[in-house]
């Protein structure tokens, strides 16, 4: 038994067409870039495990300060330029709810009345849906009633509105990513100024644990003065080497107040109405778990961006292939019209039209290969940026391992001299006592031992610093799977 194969009509084939056929372009695929097998500076670091703290997103809770939990906390929720990038994602979101929607068919209703005149002869007249009334007669004023549904629909044959979507939601990705970027560079901000106070107020009562012990000895070379065994120029060395003291321990508040203003600016607050109180300690130095070289393309929110701008670009030249094709949409239209009122709406008066509509541009001087080769560059440029912001993450990755070894010989070799410092300061104090030695052999040993402790306390800010930096080069606690968030439809 044969069977008779009818041919498809014309709107079914098109929907088959589009449902079947593939999108114009090219599939995106992620450009190449050389990942080295481990960080050069990585010797003697640890590997970083799913239990570490720094999975958890939270990393700096890795110093153990609460006061600094609380602060990060406000400035996720107040801060204005995390408020500002987090309103651009939200653009960015409604442009792919708005790509979405071009999928669907557009239903419109109109409904108008028309009034109008004529001296004589034949009278035509335009509605506002496009139909024409021709009325013959003498004058005199006629009226005209429409009412219309309408339903139009492009058809996706050549993936130009899905290579569309595409690029919407890769560019509404790259903004989710510039958030989480922003809000890292502000985190790791706060951080380090956090940090950098709480040091400072250690040099702070080091000032002041040393004004007070120069104020001991200027009353000890005050005695011995008034008793007639020392020189007078004792006592203005002991003073003088007090003043300035005092002087450097006065020269950390503003410091200290400029460090108080940014971390208030940061969490959104204004800065006369903002403190933070002194205290006696500082967060101790983390351990910091390193990532695998390939790991940090995911970590990285910059990294993530600069690869969604890449998704991007590479759908847009599909958008511009596709108008080297033609737009076929479907449309419908349906309603009343009549010239009275009264019977406005019945069978007799109701019109209708429904057909397939196909535009085909056939000149446009260049500038769809224009367009084209613009998508082309414009994809080749944003690879550029991706390879290089990869580059660069390498880069300050390295930077800030090699700083923080350093740094931590560095403070080895500081903590012996201050210890020796410490040492010579006991020993050459005694001696004074006794008479053995000038008061300028005090002076100096003073001087320098200060000059140690300072610089101490300068190290471990400085690695209290790096710490962070390399924390922020790591990515912190973002990861990319974080992108995955789809806005819903409305």
């Amino acid at each position: 038994m044969s069977h008779s194969h009818l041919p498809l009509p014309p709107v079914a084939l098109a929907l088959f067409v589009m449902l079947s056929g593939c999108a114009l372009g090219p599939d995106y695929q992620r450009p190449s870039v050389d990942t080295p097998v481990q960080f050069k500076q990585a010797q003697g670091w640890k590997a970083a495990a799913p239990a570490d703290a720094l999975e958890r997103g939270a990393w700096w809770e890795l110093y153990g300060d609460a006061e600094l939990n609380t602060l990060v906390e406000k400035l996720n929720v107040s801060n204005q330029n995390v408020a500002a990038s987090e309103a651009a994602y939200r653009q960015a979101r409604a442009l792919v709810q708005s790509a979405r929607a071009a999928f669907y068919p557009t239903l419109s209703a109109n409904t108008s009345m028309t009034r109008s005149g004529q001296g004589g002869g034949s009278n035509t007249v335009r509605t506002s849906d496009g139909s024409v009334i021709t009325s013959s007669g003498g004058g005199g004023i006629s009226k005209s009633y429409n009412a219309n549904l309408g339903v139009s629909w492009e058809l996706d044959v050549w993936g130009r509105l899905r290579r569309g979507l595409e690029a919407d939601r890769a560019s509404a990705e790259a903004s989710l990513a510039d958030l989480a970027a922003a809000r890292l560079s502000l985190q790791s901000e706060l951080v380090q100024n956090y940090l950098q106070l709480r040091v400072m107020d250690e040099q702070k009562r080091l000032l002041d644990a040393t004004v007070a012990a120069y104020q001991r000895s200027l009353r000890l070379t005050q005695n011995q003065y008034n008793a007639g065994i020392v020189p007078k120029s004792d006592v203005s060395q002991a003073l003088t080497q007090l003043k300035s003291t005092q002087a450097q321990s006065i020269d950390l508040d503003w410091q200290r107040a400029q460090l108080e203003h940014a971390i208030a600016v940061l969490t959104g607050a204004p800065p006369a109405e903002f403190s933070i109180a002194v205290r006696e300690s500082i967060p101790q130095l983390p351990a910091v778990p390193l990532e695998l070289p390939s790991e940090l393309l995911e970590r990285r929110p910059d990294i993530a961006s600069a690869e969604r701008s890449v998704i991007a670009a590479n759908a847009q030249i599909g958008v511009a292939k596709a108008a080297y094709f033609p737009d076929l949409s479907l449309s419908a239209n349906g309603g009343y019209r009549n010239d009275s009122f009264a019977d406005w709406i019945n069978v007799p008066n109701r019109f209708w039209s429904l057909g397939p509509s196909l535009a085909l541009t056939l000149f446009d001087g260049g500038a769809r290969a224009a367009e084209l080769e613009r998508s082309r560059a414009g994809y080749d440029q944003t690879v550029a940026e991706y390879r290089q912001a990869v580059l660069d993450g390498f880069r300050e990755v390295e930077d800030y391992l090699v700083q923080l070894q350093v740094l931590e010989r560095e403070s080895g070799y500081q903590r012996e001299a201050l210890d020796a410092a410490r040492e010579s300061l006991r020993l050459i104090e005694n001696q004074y006592r006794a008479g053995t030695v000038d008061y300028n052999d005090v002076v100096s040993v003073q001087a320098t031992t200060l000059s140690n402790e300072r610089t101490n306390l300068t190290l471990l800010g400085s690695r209290l610093t790096a710490s962070v930096q390399l924390i922020a080069a790591l990515g912190g606690g973002w990861s990319s799977a974080q992108l995955s968030e789809e806005p819903a439809a409305k």
